[in-house]
């Protein structure tokens, strides 16, 4: 994940980069699997039910694992990945052509997504929600809606919403903004947003599965 957001002292950039820092992107894949980011991916995925022939866009996608994965389950529907890290894209696309696994990579922010209206089936979102301030996680629901089709849906993981565990209470302590995301908060922005039917859907080893629909 990269999208807008705050970065600390030397990044040189307008946004977050995935590990915090360019230089440790390398460790970025080996990092969130020790998070325990793939089963969380299979299961967003699973969650999303792409059918054939639909657009599924990732906002926040880093260096793309999760949009490979519907790639590969889905070779008939149309997958695209945004982010604002271009080195994280590049991994990104390197691991699609040594897969064989079409996916267009795009370069943007979820708050301004260069998509046209109701142009999208599905948009995922992994473990971002929690690095945007208020105002970009207004503005990220807001673009999501719009660009969805009427019946497309979003599904969303991240720390927060009804359960709290043991890594998530850790999180809480070195990222203050989680405490937006406890509870029934992230539901409540998608309904603000004017999006349906949002609700969080599961929750395990610490991450919150929401839904919404449009």
């Amino acid at each position: 994940m990269a999208d807008k957001a705050p970065h600390t002292k030397g990044h040189g950039h307008g946004y977050l980069p995935a590990m915090g820092h360019d230089r440790l992107l390398p460790f970025y894949d080996v990092f969130t699997l020790l998070l325990g980011a793939r089963a969380g991916h299979r299961r967003l995925a699973d969650q999303a039910a792409v059918r054939p022939g639909q657009r599924v866009l990732e906002i926040g996608t880093g260096t793309g694992n999760l949009a490979l994965l519907v790639a590969r389950r889905h070779p008939d529907a149309e997958v695209v990945g945004l982010d604002l890290d271009p080195l994280a894209l590049a991994v990104a696309r390197r691991k699609a052509g040594r897969r064989g696994l079409r996916v267009q990579w795009d370069l943007g922010t979820a708050a301004e997504l260069p998509y046209a209206d109701a142009s999208v089936d599905r948009v995922l979102s992994s473990l971002m929600f929690h690095h945007l301030d208020e105002d970009e996680k207004r503005r990220t629901l807001a673009e999501v809606r719009r660009v969805l089709r009427p019946g497309g849906s979003l599904h969303l993981m991240d720390f927060g919403g009804s359960h709290q565990g043991p890594l998530a209470r850790m999180l809480h302590r070195r990222t203050p903004r989680l405490d937006a995301n406890t509870g029934d908060a992230i539901p409540e922005r998608m309904r603000a947003a004017g999006l349906a039917d949002a609700a969080e859907i599961d929750h395990r080893a610490g991450a919150a599965y929401f839904r919404a629909t449009r």
